[in-house]
Order: C-alpha cells, then sequence, then structure tokens
C-alpha cells in the first residue's frame, strides 16, 4: 500500500513529469502502468 501511495496512478498524474511517465508507459504497451494494487487484492 505505501508504494501505491508513493508510485500510484493518482500520484502520477498529480504532476507534469508524472503524466509524461504514463503516456511513454502507454506509448510502449507496458503491461502495468504504475504500482498501484492489483484488483484482485482490494
Amino acid at each position: 500500500m505505501r508504494r501505491a501511495r508513493k508510485f500510484g496512478f493518482r500520484k502520477r498524474n498529480q504532476t507534469s513529469a508524472g503524466r509524461k511517465v504514463l503516456r511513454n508507459r502507454r506509448r510502449k504497451g507496458r503491461a502495468s502502468l504504475t504500482a498501484s494494487v492489483p484488483r484482485r487484492f482490494r
């Protein structure tokens, strides 16, 4: 959970650099964009 708060999707979206990271990872076709907790564990 700590990792999700520090490197999670919402945290990435808050900064312009983080949005750039997400954009690059989408372009590359990454299976997971961020270190968020998988839905099956929630």
